[in-house]
Formats: C-alpha cells, structure tokens, sequence
C-alpha cells in the first residue's frame, strides 16, 4: 500500500509535466521583439550588415584628408576610404556605405548601441577605450602625435612660452589629459578653454579667444588650411603624446572584428607586394604563391573570414593599396601634404606591418 500510494503522486506529476511542457515550448519560440533581437545577435554583425546591404559608418565628417564632405557633396579621406574598403570586400560595392557623422563624446556610445557597424573616425587607440569602452580595435591607419598651433606673430616657439595663456581644446579626447600631464611636467600653468563642438574650438582660436589649440597634429594640419589665412600659424614642433589612430567596432564579436582588421591588412599588404589599382590586372596571372594566395587563387582564405576568397584583390580594385589611398587625401598632391614618416611601411623605415596572407 505504502509503495503503490507513492506511485500515483508520482505519475500524475509526470503527466502535468507533459501537458505544460509543449505550452512552454510554443511561448519561447513566439515572435517576440526579444526574440528577435537575441537572433540577430547570435548571428553576429557580419551577418547583420550583409542582409541590411549597407555599411553604417560612424564619421567625423569635418575632418579634411580623413573624413569631409567634397565639392560633389560625397564623403572623402583616409577614414571614409576605410569603410569603402571594407564595402568592397563584403559586396564588390565600395558606395554601399551609410556615412554617420559623430562628434566626439557620442561616438563611442554609438558603437556599444549598434548605431554603426564600425567607427572610422581618426581616435586613438588606448586601454581605457579597449577595455572600458568595449572596443575592438583594428590596425593602426595613421601613427599620429599630439601637437600645438599658434598664431606665427604671438612669437610662441615652444610649449614652455604658454605660461599663464589660454589653450582651446575639446572635451571627451585624450588631448584634454595628455596637455594637463605635459603641462604638469613642464611647470608651466595655463588656462584651459574646452569645448564639447570641435568647430566651437577652432572658432575660438581663429577669433583670439585662445592663444593655442592642441590636437593631433594630423587634424591641426587638416584645420589649419580651412582658416582665413593657414600660413600664419604654425605647428610647434613640441611633440606632446603618442596617437595611433585606428578604426574600432563593438567588442565581443570576434568574426566582425577579424573581417575589419584584415581588411585594414590588405591595404597594407597590397602596397607591400606594389600591387596597386593600375596594374592589378598584370598579377592575375602570377605564379607566386604569395601573389596567388592575396588574390584568393589558392588556400581560400577568404573563407575563414565569411567572406569571398577574391576579397583583396576587390579592394585593391575599388580602394586601392594604401599608399595610394594616403597619397589622395594626404600626400603631395594634396592641400596637407603631410609626409609619410611613420605612416610609411616596415620596409621602407616605418611601422606599417600586416601579418602574412597565408
């Protein structure tokens, strides 16, 4: 008697457990907003960005030889050719890119919310934003330093002539830090005037309500020949930090983040192997294996990435290697005509490097 009276508790538990499970079953496969959220998460950004046919590219917009609208009314510069690139590998297509303008406080928060696919917008690669901001960077694309601009006629020479002056800059930057620290270690005591508009900044000082500006000597180059009169003032030749400038995408996804950074390689390599978008024909034929893998002829490597193995050769194709990219928004034939420096490849005395296509 005990044992039977334990037996029918038992089965009739067993039986509810029958009828609710399906019930259980049908609402968590409803067509719920969660629901499919949750799926196209699982299917990362990669995924995402192919079935919505686009690039949505997180920009600066003001910025000349990296991101600025032209006389056409169409994005160009070194950070706008980024996203192209990556365009032309994922769809043969470098125009299929959605451009994002973002000042500098909101462009990190834009990247965590999935507003972009990517942020190509000349910012410093440090361990607070890998690590804090939950970003993953690609390679550098433009070693970069912190600089100063005055005007020629104050007769300021060097950062140690700033004592007691204003000094415009802009807020949500490494700039505002790295001048605190250098003007820490010089003793010398300034007045910061910081604006959140990067335009608010330059305006500033091109009125005379700031006696300098900081910022990458990059942009201050880039700024410089948008003022009234560009050759009256000057970049000091003070060097106030180190800026490797470098795209970046939303951490946790790491096959969205290997498509990014082996794009960012291929440039690089392109231009090491002088594949370039004017002769790229004459090296389909080649018989070197290190050609041939590049070019996705042989060992499929496109096909790890979740993309086509052609991928290279269509952004040499549509973008070009990177020098010739640097060339059309920063070179000699170009209002900055910033010198390579650093910018130029391992072989050739700078720290442009990709790993091998192999």
């Amino acid at each position: 008697m005990q044992y039977k009276s334990m037996v029918r508790p038992f089965s009739l538990l067993l039986a509810s457990l029958l009828v609710t499970l399906p019930l259980v079953s049908c609402s968590s496969s409803s067509d719920s907003p969660a629901g499919t959220n949750n799926e196209a998460k699982a299917k990362g950004r990669l995924q995402q960005v192919l079935n919505q046919n686009k690039l949505r590219c997180g920009i600066s917009g003001e910025l000349p030889g990296f991101s600025v609208l032209d006389d056409q009314g169409t994005y160009s510069g070194l950070d706008v050719d980024v996203c192209r690139a990556i365009a032309a590998a994922l769809f043969d297509d470098p125009t299929k890119v959605e451009y994002v303008p973002l000042n500098a406080k909101e462009r990190f928060t834009a990247v965590q919310a999935g507003d972009v696919d990517i942020l190509s917008r000349n910012t410093t690669w440090t361990v607070d934003r890998d690590s804090t901001n939950q970003l993953a960077f690609a390679p550098v694309v433009f070693y970069d330093s912190q600089g100063m601009m005055v005007k020629k006629d104050s007769g300021i020479t060097s950062l140690k002539e700033l004592q007691n002056r204003t000094i415009c800059t802009q807020t949500g930057t490494t700039t505002e830090k790295n001048l605190a620290d250098q003007m820490s270690k010089l003793k010398v005591t300034y007045k910061p005037v910081v604006y959140e508009d990067i335009n608010a900044a330059y305006a500033a000082y091109a009125e005379g309500r700031c006696d300098a500006i900081t910022s990458d000597r990059s942009q201050l180059a880039s700024r410089r020949v948008k003022l009234a009169n560009p050759d009256s003032n000057v970049i000091l030749e003070d060097v106030m930090s180190k800026e490797p400038l470098a795209p970046a995408v939303a951490d946790g996804d790491a096959q969205w983040a290997d498509v990014v950074r082996w794009v960012v390689n291929a440039t690089i390599e392109a231009e090491e192997l002088n594949i370039n978008q004017k002769n790229l024909a004459t090296f389909t034929t080649s018989q070197d294996p290190v050609v041939q893998r590049f070019l996705g002829q042989k060992d499929a490597l496109g096909k790890g990435l979740g993309l086509s193995d052609d991928f290279a050769s269509r952004i040499v194709k549509h973008v070009g290697n990177y020098g010739e990219i640097y060339d059309r928004h920063l070179g000699p034939q170009t209002k900055l005509n910033l010198p390579r420096g650093q910018n130029q490849l391992w072989s050739k005395g700078g720290l442009l490097y990709s790993p091998p296509f192999r």
